[in-house]
């Protein structure tokens, strides 16, 4: 696991490979069985090259070839077409491995070998994953249990030899069976890494912390054998949901590894050992947005973790290494808990075009009746607004609340990412009706529709009706814009975005309703309406990231494509294309609105 990535990336698929194939037994059918039986002699090729090997490298591939075009032949029961084409990209590698170690060029081979490698091990993940099975996590669970009651047994024997062995191939079968139980049961899912990782630790410890490796082994006994059968215990299921519920930000890991190193210079080595053991507790919460945005600083802290706990746990102490693991582990999570963060100017300026436009309708109905002479209906007007504006705020607490109870561990990111998904629907629609009242014509049109049709029915109560809906609509969006946005924002930057856009929209409201101040309605909604799509956009990009994170959508990371946290652009091609699609229908609705608008104005003069 600390040699070349792609090296350790096969190895980790060939040991998942012969660890299920040698003991899933009968439980297996023949399609996992084959795909099972595909990265072996792949693995045994990329070390034969990577030793000049290539006679025998060839051979494997050779192997593999045959064994490729057999399960090519199998479709699963849900392809939309993305196992088609994680299907050509194999075949695509494969051509390419053959062509280098028939040119007897070596290098090339092991590059070309680790690509070969990569495409089986996401077909496999595919594949699976289109069948669709509501039970995939507890079928994955099974697929390393057999090796987990094998270590074990060989602990409590003290067989250590054959322990760590089986533990190692534990480790590298959980890359084929982690995404389903992630998906399917948080909770299990922290609590596997968790357990794995107090095993490492154990077994890497000098001289080896015993107790705890059996410990350990035998909670994942337990935990592998009732969650694959469906029999959870209620402590178990407890257990579980805190370890789900212990969701950190990655500024907080990075202060408690700050923490860590400053006990290990103290010489406090048992209380930086444990809170190593926190971070690992903690590291689940926060490794997919780890791994989207670096995926070679995620597979590196994976492996330091346990290798500085591993360090501190020995006898003696070795402090020196911890801490250059540490200072590594630092330097790796720095640059990213830069990214993904709105200020109080993103919260300031939902409220204010909010309030704005809240305002201006509110304004435009008032100076309407007034003009009519209704006194009445300024009242039915200000009592429909002040319905509206209590309604928004309940409907904001239950929003509040219900996503609360709902969320956890990645439940908490998916809700996160389709909450920003409705928001930017809403930005959308509700952007492109501004812009089409960007004109002073168009938009005492609108005004004299609503008001002028309830007047000239004679209903108050309607004129009610449209100052409340109208509040209501404007209270609504901005309590979904706000439950998108807060995951990514500090308590403090949303309250100093809020209160500085209130004294704001105060200020205005006094002047526009009190004193008439005529605003100048086409450069607002212009102005509003180009923040409002800055927000479309980076809203866009979070909340597919936050479905990534949670393993709702896939992330196939491209180290050139931008990174940008303040427009929420992340180097994966499932952001940057939708962005782009969104930006280019952005620019079209824009000139062609500004088109309508000139020939408008042009026919009026």
């Amino acid at each position: 696991m600390r040699g070349l990535e792609g090296l350790a990336h096969v190895l980790d698929g060939v040991a998942h490979a012969s660890g299920v194939s040698s003991s899933a037994g009968t439980k297996e059918t023949a399609e996992t069985k084959q795909l099972d039986a595909l990265l072996p002699p792949v693995g045994s090729a990329l070390v034969e090259a990577g030793q000049g090997k290539l006679d025998e490298a060839i051979r494997d591939v050779s192997e593999f070839q045959t064994l490729w075009q057999q399960v090519s032949q199998l479709k699963p029961e849900q392809d939309t077409g993305q196992v088609t084409a994680l299907a050509a990209t194999v075949n695509d590698a494969l051509a390419k491995t053959q062509t280098a170690l028939q040119g007897q060029d070596a290098d090339s081979a092991k590059s070309t070998l680790s690509d070969l490698a990569r495409a089986v091990n996401a077909y496999v993940e595919g594949f699976r994953g289109a069948e669709g099975s509501s039970d995939a996590g507890q079928k994955a669970a099974s697929r390393i249990l057999p090796d987990a009651r094998t270590s074990l047994g060989a602990m409590q024997k003290a067989d250590w030899p054959l322990a760590e062995r089986t533990y190692k191939r534990i480790v590298t079968a959980w890359k084929g069976v982690e995404a389903p139980i992630r998906k399917d049961h948080f909770g299990v899912y922290s609590q596997l890494e968790k357990q794995m990782s107090l095993i490492r630790i154990a077994l890497q410890a000098d001289p080896r912390k015993e107790t705890q490796a059996v410990q350990q082994m035998s909670a994942m006994v337990t935990l592998l054998t009732d969650y694959s059968e469906g029999t959870l215990k209620d402590e178990e299921l407890d257990e579980a949901a805190g370890a789900s519920e212990g969701a950190s930000s990655l500024a907080e890991l990075l202060r408690l590894l700050e923490q860590v190193q400053q006990q290990i210079q103290t010489g406090d080595s048992g209380g930086a050992a444990t809170g190593l053991e926190q971070f690992i507790a903690a590291w689940p919460s926060v490794e997919g947005q780890v791994q989207i945005a670096s995926p070679a600083s995620y597979t590196a802290i994976e492996n330091e973790m346990t290798e500085a706990s591993g360090y501190l746990v020995s006898s003696p102490p070795n402090t020196d290494k911890a801490s250059a693991v540490v200072s590594r582990m630092m330097e790796r999570l720095e640059p990213l808990t830069e990214t993904t963060a709105y200020t109080a100017w993103d919260a300031a300026l939902i409220l204010l075009r909010e309030g704005l436009e809240a305002i201006l309708v509110l304004a435009a109905l008032l100076a309407y009746a007034k003009k009519s002479g209704q006194a009445a209906a300024r009242r039915w007007i200000w009592a429909g607004a002040g319905s509206g504006l209590l309604l928004s705020a309940a409907l904001a607490v239950v929003l509040t609340l219900v996503l609360a109870v709902a969320s956890s561990g990645s439940t908490r990111e998916m809700i996160e990412g389709y909450t920003g998904l409705a928001a930017v629907v809403l930005m959308l629609t509700v952007g492109q009706w501004m812009h089409n009242k960007s004109s002073t014509r168009a938009w005492n049109s609108y005004v004299e529709r609503q008001v002028g049709g309830a007047l000239a029915r004679g209903s108050l109560w309607s004129l009610f009706a449209v100052a409340g809906l109208a509040i209501l609509r404007e209270g609504a969006e901005t309590a979904i814009f706000y439950i998108g946005m807060a995951p990514s924002i500090s308590l403090s930057q949303l309250l100093i975005g809020i209160g500085g856009a209130l004294i704001v929209l105060i200020i205005l409201a006094i002047a526009i309703i009190q004193f008439s101040v005529r605003l100048p309605v086409r450069w607002f909604f212009l102005t509003a309406t180009l923040l409002i799509y800055y927000l479309v956009f980076r809203f866009l990009g979070e909340s597919i990231h936050a479905l990534q994170v949670s393993a709702t959508l896939p992330a196939h990371v491209a180290p050139n494509l931008p990174s940008l946290s303040w427009l929420g652009m992340y180097p994966t091609w499932e952001t940057f294309i939708p962005q782009m699609v969104v930006l280019l229908y952005l620019i079209v609705s824009l000139i062609r609105t500004e088109k309508r608008s000139a020939r408008v104005s042009g026919s009026v003069s």
